[in-house]
């Protein structure tokens, strides 16, 4: 998030103790300034109900209590439960602008319309060193590396990550490998990397390959190309015949390239396109990233609370939520016409170029916002398609089990463990017609007889919901539990232990062949368990989060379960010590490598001997 200067700082939550008292709103209104700022309105426990940016503080405030019935019903709703008003006065609007987007991202007022991206964009990085190493990045940009992108999803970073490595050899192994090795590895071998790490290319033609790398990603392959065609001719006239070949092999990976490669413009090196389309009551907004003349690809946004909005109104606060903190860049075309001139003097001033933001286009500009257009109907469609199809999955289930028409929000469970090790619980959550991501949790279990689902099962149950009787998040209507008469009894045990017995509870226990389609649910107090047809809509929804559930929770042991090993293996060995552990591992380029060499290999580290060396790799092995 944007570092707000000192005077405009996001005030901090209000405290929520009693309902507070309705103040006099008329007369707050009557108090305030014609001032540029930003506004909350406030409900009556004190939560913020909606957050605005006004270029003059009064003028906008009153229009929200002056002819009501003119208002939107949405706004409407919002006005009939305001108790309070809180404006901070700025210096401009362009801060207002600032300061209203900041508040939006902490409070997520429910009658704010809110994009959501759960992750920053992803970066292809190449690296500051004296042999820059190509790499997936997310995260602040900095200026000891050099950043390309953004890319609209990290296969189309890695799909680049290899056609680097085809096309320019350059290294992505981590430095500590890089530093250790005394071989050189399989991409060597495979005309992947040119092996800087063994010394078989000097300083000069590895910087000279990332230069090209960098052209490249510009989209200025054209002087690539000639560059190494000059590179090319200049070994064959000195009849260096073996570098005028790789040179040669170089230049056919590039037009290769070249002809898979979808070439947006010759004349934009650096364009967003947004277009924000509304079909059947739905909002949709689909980015177009063009990057050094390329199409990166596209990404659609669908969001939260956007019903009653003008469309002007919901392209600018896709804008604003965007960009805002974010690198844009020089130009960034919408398909609707709107006031966002302070939002381009904003970005140009936190981008350090001038930021153009434009909605009229024709001849290729128009072919642009044509096609993010149709994208974002495409969109729609898909998303109603499955919402349809996720609305009769839950309808299915909810008759096959006698649930109530109201069950919406379903939690799942899942214990992972190998023999007891490192065991992880996961709740992963279906609300609203799809998978909830940004609500997953994991749990380590501690403390329980290694290998007892059952403690497990009860430990991460009491974690989760005895902070939702403390008043932290959501109780579901519905949950789902992966295992069966036992993991329910003990399920049963714990939420009437906190008083939530009268939460629906389901226990998934799998058929005596695993095979999906033989699942036997397990209902609590009923001693025969339900089967459901493999065709079954309900059945599938349930599959559909079981096995998210199960994901999630294998990602989670196998990482703890890497991470024990990796800081304990080497401790549990008599005479390895902190200095001892980190040579080995600096020497090998961590315990993947380690494990991998030789005792005698190991013996050549500086402290170890080969009576040592000889009980490291018995030990590791």
């Amino acid at each position: 998030m944007t570092k707000l200067p000192a005077h405009v700082r996001s005030p901090g939550p209000t405290p929520v103790t009693d309902a507070a008292p309705a103040v006099d709103v008329t007369e707050k209104v009557a108090a305030l300034p014609h001032l540029p700022g930003v506004y909350r309105m406030l409900g009556a426990e004190g939560d913020v109900l909606y957050v605005g940016k006004a270029r003059d503080l009064k003028k906008r405030v009153a229009s929200y209590f002056q002819r009501t019935a003119t208002l939107q019903p949405r706004i409407q709703l919002m006005v009939a439960q305001v108790r309070d008003v809180q404006t901070t006065v700025t210096r401009s609007e362009s801060e207002a602008l600032l300061l209203e987007n900041n508040l939006i991202k902490t409070f997520a007022p429910r009658y704010n319309i809110l994009y959501r991206d759960d992750k920053s964009y992803p970066y292809l990085q190449i690296s500051g060193h004296a042999f820059p190493k190509l790499g997936f990045y997310r995260g602040a940009l900095d200026r000891d590396n050099r950043y390309f992108g953004p890319f609209s999803s990290a296969s189309a970073v890695r799909d680049s990550i290899a056609l680097m490595q085809k096309v320019f050899q350059l290294r992505t192994c981590e430095d500590t490998v890089f530093a250790n090795r005394s071989r050189p590895c399989l991409l060597h071998q495979i005309r992947r990397c040119t092996a800087p790490c063994v010394g078989a290319i000097d300083q000069a033609a590895y910087a000279e390959n990332v230069r090209n790398a960098e052209l490249f990603l510009q989209g200025r392959d054209d002087e690539v190309l000639d560059k190494l065609e000059q590179q090319m001719q200049r070994a064959s006239d000195a009849l260096d015949f073996e570098a005028a070949a790789q040179y040669r092999d170089q230049i056919r990976a590039l037009r290769g390239v070249r002809q898979t490669q979808f070439v947006a413009s010759e004349r934009a090196r650096d364009v967003d396109i947004v277009a924000l389309v509304s079909e059947s009551g739905m909002l949709c907004v689909n980015l177009v990233t063009v990057r050094g003349g390329i199409h990166r690809g596209d990404k659609s946004f669908f969001p939260d609370h956007g019903e009653g909005y003008a469309l002007g109104q919901a392209l600018e606060a896709f804008l604003s939520q965007h960009y805002l903190g974010r690198q844009a860049p020089p130009l960034v075309l919408i398909n609707l016409e709107t006031d966002v001139a302070a939002l381009g003097a904003l970005l140009s001033e936190q981008t350090g170029h001038e930021v153009h933001i434009a909605s009229s286009g024709y001849g290729e500009r128009r072919a642009w916002l044509t096609m993010a257009e149709t994208n974002a109907r495409i969109a729609i469609g898909q998303r109603m398609q499955l919402a349809a199809t996720q609305e009769a999955r839950l309808a299915s289930l909810q008759g096959a089990l006698s649930l109530p028409a109201t069950v919406q929000r379903i939690e799942c469970f899942d214990i992972s463990h190998i023999g007891g090790e490192a065991t992880v619980a996961s709740c992963v959550v279906w609300d609203d017609g799809g998978m909830r991501n940004d609500q997953y949790r994991r749990y380590n279990i501690e403390g329980i007889a290694a290998g007892d689902d059952y403690a497990a099962m009860r430990q991460v149950l009491d974690r989760r919901y005895r902070k939702v009787v403390a008043g932290e998040g959501r109780l579901p209507d519905l949950i789902l539990i992966d295992g069966g008469k036992g993991q329910i009894s003990s399920a049963v045990g714990v939420m009437e232990e906190l008083g939530l017995g009268q939460v629906a509870l389901v226990g998934v226990a799998k058929g005596e062949t695993r095979k999906p389609g033989l699942e036997q649910l397990v209902i609590p107090g009923r001693e025969d368990t339900i089967h459901l047809p493999k065709d079954h809509p309900g059945l599938h929804l349930i599959q559909q989060i079981r096995d998210e559930a199960h994901r999630f929770a294998i990602t989670g042991h196998r990482g703890r379960r890497a991470k024990i090993r990796r800081t304990s293996t080497l401790e549990s060995i008599d005479g390895i010590g902190a200095k001892r552990r980190q040579r080995l591992l600096a020497r090998f380029g961590g315990l993947r490598g380690l494990m991998a060499a030789s005792a005698d290999e190991i013996a050549q580290v500086d402290g170890i001997s080969r009576a040592l060396a000889d009980r490291i790799y018995r030990h590791l092995h």
